[in-house]
């Protein structure tokens, strides 16, 4: 997890905003399944997380961090890809309850989630809930 001081904070108010990535952070969006796992792989190593409304989670890296990766359910939205990816970021405060929210609150002390921690959480997690991908490996 980067330790520092936020060049960026979640809007305040009362309704979530649509953020672009690729500026501050890119985002890794996680299914429900794959996401609930990956979080407690990453246990306190895990940084921000936002969980959305209908259960896929996503935790916030560098820009281009995440660049390339290719794991079942997981979908890297920053900068790079090929159409703008924006993601609904709830304010700071909606730590709790139905709706999107931040599982994982944004803080100085806790921001973006090193990317080489996460390729891996999520990479086993789908292993491990969804089984080998056929055809691989033989």
């Amino acid at each position: 997890m980067t330790t520092r001081a936020l060049k960026w904070t979640p809007p305040s108010g009362y309704d979530v905003k649509l953020v672009p990535t690729g500026t501050w952070w890119d985002a890794v969006r996680a299914s429900a399944t794959v996401g609930e796992h990956a979080l407690k792989l990453l246990g306190d190593e895990s940084g921000a997380v936002i969980q959305d409304r209908y259960g896929p989670l996503y935790w916030l890296v560098a820009p281009g961090a995440a660049d390339g990766w290719d794991v079942r359910e997981v979908q890297v939205l920053g900068a790079s890809t090929a159409e703008a990816s924006y993601v609904g970021v709830p304010p700071a405060h909606w730590t709790s309850g139905p709706g999107t929210r931040w599982r994982i609150p944004v803080g100085p002390d806790c921001y973006l989630t090193e990317a080489e921690l996460l390729h891996g959480a999520p990479a086993l997690a789908a292993l491990d809930e969804l089984g080998p991908v056929e055809g691989v490996g033989r």
